[in-house]
């Protein structure tokens, strides 16, 4: 079995906990010393450097949200003199003002770290070859996976977002071996390459795929279709970027890099700590970070922990596949829908994972409808075949979400392709 740090990746959890002890102690001394933001919030709640004297202690502290952050932006969280930080990534702003993340050199190289731990997990090392075709600016997908493959030393082909053709063309002519990318990107690139017939052409035996969600079923599609072994990785610039946790040979969870980042599973409505094994909210608490060390940042993610043994002999807690937001949970009629959801039974009905969910208000009424694009073989069949196969579809969706959209079959390819994240929900409502 190989691991990039073994002593930390495989550390007991008596060494571990004392480890994370040591480290929050010294981060939330540094925190209230430096930022006056999070001072304000410790002041409030009247708790102070000294109460903290184990991870125990962990929920006396308040918790931090994106919209501190971006009241405290661009400077409010910087706990470095600025003269001592080299570098910023941001989020995309798409839901408001951006939130600007600040790194020192001893940051970043944490950050490589991590992700260098997530491409050995993945079978990667120094001969392999890392296509990264995550975007890279302001993007942390990019900047990450592109420094982690240098710490392995693996030949790293910083391709970025866009250029499908280009992206198989160096795929094949250099002998790729790890894609790394979002997994909408992925499946698109698997249906242009078998669309081409290069399925034989590419060296591919494994993907990083991240900085979205997907299913199970869409991981089964993507191996099949590309011939490799898919895996999960997890990040948020708030926190590092990717490599904050990742997927071993197991594929049964995301091993947390808490030796740098602390989990927390809250109750989303009341904040109270939940026990292993519950699903809720995941927060994060980053014990090495010099420049943004946030502390009980609330990350939205719904997701479960677990430190069930592994069979990869990493001790690091597992957290599961995301099951949705609680920011981007779609509230239709009442009901609570979750994207992921509509994409398990479009997968397990045959479907293809190319679709868009498409919410409005007509007459103060929710439309819900779901769009996806057929088969070849599904495109050639009668009229009569297609409407039935959308009656089965609107049952099934209302088996497992509790309402029934509108289902609309469109011809392949009718759906608009993204080489980034990809637009599955379009919410025209007013509210």
């Amino acid at each position: 079995m190989s691991y990039y740090q073994e002593e930390m990746e495989c550390a007991p959890r008596d060494k571990m906990k004392s480890l994370q002890t040591e480290r929050l102690v010294r981060a939330v001394r540094r925190v209230y010393d430096n930022v006056a933001y999070y001072r304000g919030l410790m002041d409030a709640k009247g708790v102070g450097p000294e109460d903290i004297r184990s991870i125990d202690d962990l929920p006396k502290l308040p918790f931090l949200s994106k919209d501190d952050l971006r009241d405290a932006y661009p400077y409010g969280m910087l706990a470095v003199p600025l003269s001592d930080a080299v570098r910023i990534q941001s989020t995309s702003g798409t839901t408001g003002r951006r939130v600007v993340a600040f790194y020192t050199q001893a940051d970043i190289d944490l950050w490589d770290e991590c992700c260098a731990r997530a491409i050995v997990a993945a079978g990667g090392g120094k001969d392999d070859v890392v296509h990264v075709s995550y975007g890279y600016g302001l993007f942390t997908g990019g900047p990450g996976l592109n420094g982690g493959s240098h710490k392995v030393g693996s030949l790293t082909l910083p391709m970025s977002s866009g250029n499908t053709e280009r992206q198989i063309q160096f795929m094949c002519d250099l002998g790729s071996t790890i894609l790394c990318c979002t997994p909408s990107y992925a499946a698109y690139l698997a249906e242009t390459i078998g669309s081409q017939g290069m399925r034989d052409s590419i060296k591919l035996k494994a993907g990083i795929f991240g900085a979205e969600a997907w299913s199970e079923e869409m991981r089964r599609d993507i191996e099949k279709n590309l011939g490799i072994k898919a895996y999960d990785i997890y990040g948020l610039t708030e926190i590092t970027g990717p490599g904050v946790s990742y997927e071993c040979s197991e594929q049964t969870g995301m091993h947390v890099n808490e030796d740098h980042f602390i989990p927390e599973i809250i109750d989303p409505a009341t904040g109270e700590v939940l026990p292993e094994g519950e699903k809720g909210e995941l927060v994060f608490t980053c014990i090495t970070k010099t420049a943004f060390p946030l502390l009980r940042y609330r990350t939205r993610d719904i997701c479960v922990l677990s430190r069930k043994q592994c069979s990869c002999g990493r001790t690091l807690v597992k957290m599961s596949r995301l099951m949705g937001r609680t920011d981007d949970m779609l509230i239709i009629r009442g009901v609570n829908v979750f994207p992921s959801q509509i994409e398990t039974v479009l997968l397990k009905c045959g479907m293809t994972s190319n679709y868009q969910i498409i919410v409005d208000r007509v007459k103060h009424t929710d439309t819900f409808e779901v769009q996806v694009e057929m088969t070849p073989e599904m495109f050639s069949d009668t009229v009569k075949n297609i409407s039935t196969r959308e009656a089965e579809l609107v049952a099934d969706m209302r088996a497992m979400l509790g309402i029934s959209p509108k289902m609309t079959l469109v011809a392949p390819r009718g759906i608009a392709r993204s080489e980034g994240k990809a637009v599955r929900v379009i919410d025209k409502r007013r509210i």
